[in-house]
């Protein structure tokens, strides 16, 4: 096979890099809002607020996540998995995923040849995909970088063998036990057009929370107005020096005459500032982050009623649970994959890939039932049984109701 090489990899791993650690800047609530300049004062222009919603929207749906186990499991990959940390394992490679729109499981053997698996984020591997697959042609992987940021132990994964690379020079080549490279995409959301699929961190989410941000922002400036009215006095003499803050807070004030005893001291207070507009923004805003993620504005802050309900709330997260679905199928492929070169490497033998043809993955549903749920749920398994007896198995039953 012809493969681009490091210097391809290098480089097409370089220009997706910059957007993933922007995206990953907005999930550690550490990015900034660009400031129009209007309405903040100079000593204010460098500060910014933080708001967690995008954080939360990959929260909201990474934690709906759980991954059971391997129906029809051949290989035994459920035991791969759980001798890796499965539960740490698939938490870490479906949160990079939402972030970074996908992350990598890089396969290697420990000392007594057993596989080992490693989550590699987004923005530190790249590869060539195989479309009907879903595994790469050929991939690189930055391992190690320096205080600097620039990469000191790399690796290159082919189908023949896996390089390893330490400041540029190789220092290891391994024969590659498996019929795919040893590096394995785990995509959300993939298509025709971007294989790599699409960020639960969209443009969109991004946008809104700047305005967001600077919603935040003017209205800790008006704060300030609205806690302390600007108050006003005229007819003062222009040659008498006065304490403004001695003036503000002071109990009791004394004025006299002007020297000519014709004009009295006269104050005031402008209107005080209103709160409301900045709180009906934000809220405009929160409604249309909720949107774009499949969240309700009580996710966000903003309560609405009542707590509800099992049924209630699976209702109102309805696009949530659709996305989520959608979420498991996409993520089972690169688990499926991942645990099969695992096999290939844990028995030193090339399997085809059709062996695995039956093989699904399990997962639990996105919305576990409550208490008042369960017996309703009862009552149509014993009629649902009693009609089609042999329809209900334990596995099925799982996947309908978590139980």
């Amino acid at each position: 096979m012809n493969y681009y090489g490091i210097p391809y990899l290098q480089m097409k791993l370089l220009l997706k890099r910059f957007r993933n650690l922007k995206r990953y800047s907005y999930y550690e609530m550490k990015n900034g809002a660009f400031d129009f300049g209007i309405s903040s004062p100079p000593e204010l222009k460098m500060w910014n607020s933080v708001i967690g919603w995008c954080a939360k929207g990959v929260d909201s749906l990474a934690d709906r996540l759980d991954l059971y186990g391997f129906k029809d499991d051949v290989f035994d990959m459920t035991g791969i998995y759980d001798q890796n940390n499965r539960d740490i394992l698939v938490d870490s490679a479906i949160l990079g995923a939402l972030i970074c729109s996908c992350s990598f499981i890089y396969i290697t053997e420990d000392e007594s040849g057993f596989p080992r698996l490693q989550v590699i984020d987004g923005d530190e591997a790249t590869g060539i995909i195989n479309p009907v697959t879903q595994m790469l042609n050929e991939g690189y992987a930055v391992l190690e970088r320096d205080e600097y940021g620039q990469p000191t132990k790399e690796a290159y994964f082919t189908y023949d063998y896996t390089a390893f690379y330490e400041n540029g020079i190789l220092v290891e080549e391994r024969q590659n036990k498996a019929p795919f490279p040893l590096l394995v995409p785990v995509i959300f959301k993939p298509d025709a057009k971007r294989p790599f699929g699409h960020s639960r961190i969209s443009r969109a989410c991004m946008s809104i929370t700047g305005s967001a941000l600077r919603t935040i922002k003017r209205s800790e400036i008006s704060a300030e107005f609205y806690s302390f009215p600007q108050k006003y006095a005229t007819g003062v003499d222009g040659d008498v020096e006065m304490d403004k803050w001695s003036a503000a807070m002071s109990a009791m004030m004394k004025f006299t005459l002007n020297e000519d005893g014709t004009d009295h001291v006269k104050l005031g207070q402008f209107n005080q500032q209103s709160m409301t507009p900045h709180t009906d923004q934000l809220k405009m805003f929160a409604s249309m982050f909720a949107g774009e993620v499949g969240l309700t504005l009580d996710d966000l802050g903003f309560p609405q009623s009542n707590p509800s309900s099992y049924e209630a709330i699976k209702a109102s997260h309805e696009n949530l649970r659709l996305t989520a679905k959608r979420a498991q199928k996409s993520f089972g492929v690169g688990f499926l994959n991942a645990g099969f070169l695992a096999a290939c490497v844990r028995d030193n033998y090339k399997y085809e890939r059709s062996q695995i043809t039956y093989t699904k993955t399990m997962w639990l549903p996105p919305f576990q039932a409550d208490v008042s749920t369960l017996s309703g749920i009862g009552d149509a398994i014993q009629k649902i049984g009693m009609t089609y007896p042999e329809y209900l198995t334990e596995d099925k039953i799982l996947e309908l109701t978590g139980i």
